[in-house]
């Protein structure tokens, strides 16, 4: 059994967010197996694929070295990118059947287009307790979606936070989701994009992700709204990392775009 590990949202190796995809079963293994090789690889997401009648139509589940996650979107890319640049798959564009519905993929001139459902904040009247000692900054605005956003005073600023991660475990607010908190800002002019932001889920078991499809699912209808552009170009500063993604909002859609390249091609001496 084959297994890619993939750098998304990323154009050259060693960028990006790191994931594995298992090539697809015919039947899904155990949530125990695919929890346990999550956990071997103890990347941010292992994704495992599951075929169907359709050649162009996957199951896809995503689970990280400690849990089941109901949506990422780098795992998702990456898995679009094993089955039509690793397999070979001919196909205009990918379905895949996921815990948070189906999620459409296809090529584009900035690599792969990604379909996602939007997931537009609310503004927070009043921060939640403790998440300013926790990230150890004063944030200018905090709203809630899926996961709790910081709004910071400047691209300065979000570089240089150094939250107390365990902390944040423990935070939510009014977000969906516990322990996980996005920081961002405008970018500076010399940035080349619009926005620059970073990701912390110590509450998923991931102290900080280096580039993440579903935060700029909240931020891209966030500042869409607020720069009134439908398309905006954000850049996640995991310090050393990193990666590019562009947003359109479209409805209650999001358009994720980015790059992907495999960095390790590997074979499981195992099976379920």
């Amino acid at each position: 059994m084959r297994q890619w590990t993939v750098d998304a949202f990323a154009s050259v190796p060693f960028m990006g967010n790191p994931a594995c995809v298992v090539e697809p079963f015919d039947q899904w293994p155990s949530d125990d197996w695919m929890q346990a090789l999550a956990r071997e690889n103890n990347q941010a997401e292992t994704a495992f694929l599951l075929r169907t009648a359709d050649p162009a139509r996957f199951g896809l589940r995503w689970f990280t070295p400690g849990m089941e996650v109901d949506l990422c979107g780098h795992a998702t890319l990456a898995s679009a990118h094993v089955l039509l640049a690793e397999t070979g798959l001919e196909a205009a564009s990918l379905t895949f059947d996921t815990r948070s519905g189906p999620l459409t993929v296809r090529r584009a001139a900035s690599g792969y287009e990604m379909d996602f459902p939007a997931d537009p904040p609310r503004r927070c009247p009043t921060p939640p307790a403790g998440l300013a000692e926790a990230l150890g900054v004063e944030p200018v605005e905090v709203w809630a979606g899926r996961y709790l956003v910081a709004v910071l005073a400047d691209a300065a600023a979000v570089h240089a936070v150094s939250p107390d991660v365990r902390a944040l475990t423990s935070i939510q607010g009014d977000a969906g989701e516990i322990g996980q908190v996005i920081v961002c800002a405008l970018a500076d002019a010399s940035d080349g994009v619009d926005i620059v932001d970073r990701f912390f889920a110590p509450g998923c078991g991931v102290d900080e992700d280096p580039a993440t499809g579903s935060a700029h699912c909240i931020l891209g209808p966030l500042y869409a709204d607020k720069l009134g552009r439908d398309i905006l170009r954000f850049r996640q500063v995991f310090p050393g990392r990193g990666g590019d993604i562009e947003t359109e909002v479209r409805g209650d859609r999001v358009l994720l775009r980015g790059r992907a390249t495999t960095v390790i091609e590997s074979r499981l001496r195992l099976i379920e």
